[in-house]
């Protein structure tokens, strides 16, 4: 059937193809059906009556649609890995698979295969890549480079507005990576429009008569946790290019994403598919469509056998006090491993859920496999828990749900608590200048101070502890001990991020106990480039000698030593208890 149906998909889409390449584009004409055809040398053309795009060995560099082009001088749009390094080639081109009104184009290159899903009504593309030769990597994308007159502006789930002008940084000082000082003080940084990956809805880049937008409504094969941040979009600062950028497996705001993944016949790893979409710019229209692809998803359109493999997993949580673990992230990952954070995670495929006020939870359409659960506290009603919780060996069966027994998280003592600043939930939340709606922005950590002093029982997280701490200079929690510590005791530094450059030293009554210093932890690259929020979390512990402690009044100070401009850590919480 497929021999006979390509020539007349081919023809149909000839008069499109006049269009898209007159002097003077004008819509197309009405077309009922998708087309596919190679018009030159490593050259093809595809799409229907109401958008098409021209693919050359590397750039798509033409995309119609209302009768413009919504390139125009810019890039536009690519398959990369390792940042700008390895740009994928396209050697062959052919229809993977047909119905009839649907056609599917894959896009062949040493490392794997790229495929368009192309609908007669539809105005964009499904998307998706089998991989087949990629190597160890850490980033690896799909992107658009588009016209900045066409598309001036974007959105996020945070963000949405204007881009900064192309001008703004012809006339700006460039103070670091992509980030750039006007002359009033303030800065332009692609930074700012960074984002938690898996809160996405639909974002993308929009203007007066057109709108790019991207969809993940299953987002098992993007890597990280909850907190995983990416960049989204941004202006590209040297050409002026309006970027949608779609990070499929990144490394933005981690201290570690390097990773290998499986290739076979029914085994390759797959990203997507996830929908790029077009339309007149409305983000309400955008918002509608999202809800139709979430109720969609996972896509039964889609033949791969090990992609409809899917089953369920649910159980419920309860800390060894006996208390419901209430709000817990909970993170279905990867199995019998000890050493990758599951913010570093992204082999395999991933899943992500929130308990319910009785610890309960459901993850459901999972895909068929052996997964590791993952728990942490995610702030009140069990700010207070300092410890994690992992359950291996989870089996995901198709078409069943795997009841999980009992599970009993195992916390420490609360009765012992001597004082805890913040909630434990691997978050900047509570803390001075901390912004959850506004998660990335440059040079905040700037307004945190050199000094504090912090009074437990009198002062306030909110207003007394910043969120982050860099600049040289000492913070200090005077608390009050009943009695001499007789036993011994621990300091728990939990850090929503670290960014190599700045170091303190911590003592307790002027004995040095402990130290975050650049010289043990990983960089992972967040105050610097403006989150505020979460970057990559730390949990460090540091003993307590017996008789350090004093009945009465007791100082631990956190010292800056070493400082670099906007590198430091972002705080989570400070927890010290008797042991």
């Amino acid at each position: 059937m497929k021999s006979l149906l390509l020539p007349l998909l081919c023809g149909a889409g000839a008069g499109v193809v006049a269009s898209a390449h007159s002097q003077h584009p004008s819509a197309p004409q009405q077309q009922s059906k998708s087309f596919f055809r190679q018009i030159g040398n490593s050259t093809w053309i595809l799409g229907n009556s109401l958008w098409n795009v021209t693919q050359n060995a590397q750039y798509a560099n033409k995309l119609m649609y209302k009768g413009k082009d919504r390139v125009g001088e810019a890039v536009g749009h690519y398959v990369s890995y390792n940042g700008a390094a390895s740009d994928l080639r396209w050697t062959t081109a052919s229809i993977a698979s047909s119905g009839p009104n649907w056609l599917d184009i894959r896009f062949s290159a040493t490392e794997g295969d790229f495929h368009w899903v192309l609908h007669d009504d539809l105005a964009g593309a499904y998307q998706y890549f089998v991989n087949r030769a990629l190597p160890t990597l850490g980033e690896f994308r799909t992107l658009w480079r588009l016209s900045n007159t066409s598309f001036p502006s974007a959105s996020t789930n945070v963000k949405s507005g204007a881009l900064p002008p192309f001008s703004a940084y012809q006339s700006a000082t460039n103070v670091q990576d992509e980030t750039w000082q006007q002359s009033d003080g303030t800065f332009l940084t692609k930074y700012d429009w960074a984002a938690f990956l898996r809160e996405q809805t639909a974002y993308g880049v929009w203007g007066e008569e057109v709108g790019s937008w991207y969809l993940h409504p299953g987002k098992e094969y993007l890597n990280g946790d909850h907190l995983k941040q990416e960049l989204m979009v941004h202006r590209e600062s040297k050409t002026g290019d309006t970027v949608q950028l779609n990070m499929l497996h990144g490394t933005h705001y981690q201290a570690s994403s390097r990773d290998s993944f499986a290739t076979g016949e029914g085994d390759a790893r797959i990203w997507g598919p996830w929908l790029w979409y077009l339309n007149d710019g409305s983000r309400q229209d955008a918002a509608k469509r999202w809800e139709r692809e979430e109720r969609e998803w996972p896509y039964a359109w889609f033949n791969n056998t090990a992609y409809q493999s899917r089953g369920a997993v649910q159980g419920k949580l309860l800390l060894s006090d006996g208390r419901p673990a209430a709000g817990a992230a909970v993170f279905l990952g990867d199995n019998r491993n000890e050493t990758v954070s599951t913010l570093d995670q992204g082999q395999n495929y991933y899943y992500t859920a929130y308990a319910d006020d009785t610890g309960a939870f459901r993850i459901r359409d999972v895909r068929s496999g052996t997964y590791a659960l993952y728990a942490w506290g995610n702030g009140s009603p069990i700010a207070d828990v300092i410890t994690n919780f992992t359950h291996n060996d989870v089996e995901i069966v198709k078409e069943k749900t795997t009841m999980l027994p009992s599970l009993t998280w195992p916390v420490t003592n609360k009765t012992k608590r001597i004082f805890q600043i913040g909630d434990f939930d691997r978050k900047t939340d509570g803390f001075y200048l901390a912004d959850g709606a506004i998660p990335v922005q440059h040079a905040r950590i700037d307004k945190c101070p050199a000094n504090l002093t912090y009074t437990v029982g009198t002062s306030t997280p909110s207003k007394d502890w910043c969120f982050g701490q860099s600049k040289l200079g000492t913070w200090s929690v005077s608390f009050s001990a009943f009695s001499a510590n007789s036993t011994a005791a621990r300091l728990v530094v939990s850090l929503a991020g670290f960014s190599q450059g700045s170091s303190a030293d911590i003592l307790l009554n002027e004995a040095k106990i402990g130290n975050i210093t650049s010289a043990s932890l990983a960089n992972s690259q967040d105050t610097y480039r403006g989150a505020t929020r979460a970057g990559e979390w730390r949990r460090l512990e540091f003993g307590v000698p017996r008789g350090l402690l004093k009945e009465g009044q007791n100082r631990l100070d956190v010292r800056v030593t070493r400082s670099t401009q906007w590198r430091g850590w972002l705080w989570d919480s400070l927890v010290l208890e008797a042991v």
